[in-house]
């Protein structure tokens, strides 16, 4: 199982994340805006202030792009 893939990505004060749609993912911050757009196999939530990456399933091409995305 993917270490980093685990851990959350916390969402510092004076940043908001929303989730666009399933896949998408737009931050705003300072310094300006970014939208990602996610592979439709890695789940992306937004939870207490973090921002957590799941896989739907644990074949290979899954777990490489786990640790990638996040």
């Amino acid at each position: 199982m993917s270490r980093i893939g685990k851990k959350p990505v916390t969402i510092p004060e004076g940043v908001t994340a929303e989730l666009l749609d399933a896949h998408t993912l737009q931050v705003k911050g300072a310094k300006g805006m970014l939208t990602e757009h996610f592979h439709p196999n890695m789940q992306i939530s937004i939870e207490n202030g973090e921002i957590l990456v799941a896989r739907s399933s644990d074949e290979k091409q899954d777990r490489s792009l786990h640790g990638l995305t996040r």
